[in-house]
């Protein structure tokens, strides 16, 4: 199917591995121009590159001096037609909510949540011109909180929230907002060494892939998501074959989550 993204600008933050660069190579492939920002290169990228089909911009999006660099590299290209927020970060406390000291909380709030209120803030005059889209990438874990993750869960539901506001206040100007709440992705953030698997196994010599498959067990397709499926869905949200969807915060979770909200 056509996407009609051919010559878009599509800024994706997190751009450098799973879910965003799956988006980026998505977006790439549909014809798009892709400004990925990260805060490291990765070869993937550079393929995007030597193709011309991607423009990488070092940027810590933690920051605001990193959104700052990514739109305004975006600007230099001519503009913004689609932003993809998929800036985050996620580090299991084992021992719970006593163990979560201010300073993570922070951490967890600036990478998380302020990341996507920065960048969208400073991409929203550029979408305005012509009509845009934001695709939010959230978590099933905005709804099903999970105590050793509790400040990733908050903020990942502070984010929806966001992004239902921003869908009311500038859907009337042409820009449309929407969310995409993964479950488990089979990425490096749960399969690397060190990833949310080794942790959340906690020396029970169970593997990252043990672990994420014993969470996935209990969805109905009993099965991890890939980035390919996410990058699939930010595609068709992105595109004006979903010229009415905005305000939507859209599962792909193999039927993880049981209940309707």
């Amino acid at each position: 199917m056509d996407m009609h993204l051919i010559d878009k600008i599509a800024v994706v933050s997190g751009a450098s591995k799973g879910i965003g660069l799956a988006i980026s190579q998505a977006f790439a492939a549909a014809g798009a121009t892709v400004i990925a920002g990260a805060r490291h290169n990765s070869a993937e990228l550079e393929a995007l590159e030597a193709a011309g089909s991607a423009t990488f911009v070092a940027a810590d999006l933690a920051t605001a001096d990193g959104a700052t660099a990514l739109v305004a590299a975006a600007a230099a290209r001519g503009g913004i037609d689609i932003l993809v927020n998929n800036t985050g970060a996620v580090v299991p406390h084992m021992g719970g909510f006593l163990t979560l000291t201010d300073e993570a909380w922070q951490a967890s709030i600036e990478v998380n949540l302020l990341s996507a209120v920065r960048l969208t803030r400073a991409a929203l005059p550029h979408l305005l011109k012509n009509g845009g889209s934001v695709v939010m990438i959230g978590s099933v874990n905005a709804v099903m909180p999970d105590y050793p993750i509790l400040d990733y869960s908050a903020t990942k539901a502070a984010l929806a929230n966001l992004a239902k506001g921003l869908s009311a206040e500038f859907g009337p100007r042409g820009v449309r907002v929407n969310v995409i709440s993964p479950g488990p992705v089979a990425t490096p953030l749960w399969l690397a060494e060190g990833g949310v698997g080794d942790q959340f196994g906690g020396g029970s010599g169970a593997s990252a892939q043990d672990v994420l498959q014993s969470v996935v067990a209990k969805s109905a397709t009993g099965r991890a998501t890939t980035a390919q499926e996410v990058a699939d869905l930010a595609l068709f949200l992105a595109s004006d074959r979903s010229a009415n969807i905005t305000g939507a915060d859209v599962r792909i979770d193999g039927g993880l989550v049981t209940t309707t909200v």
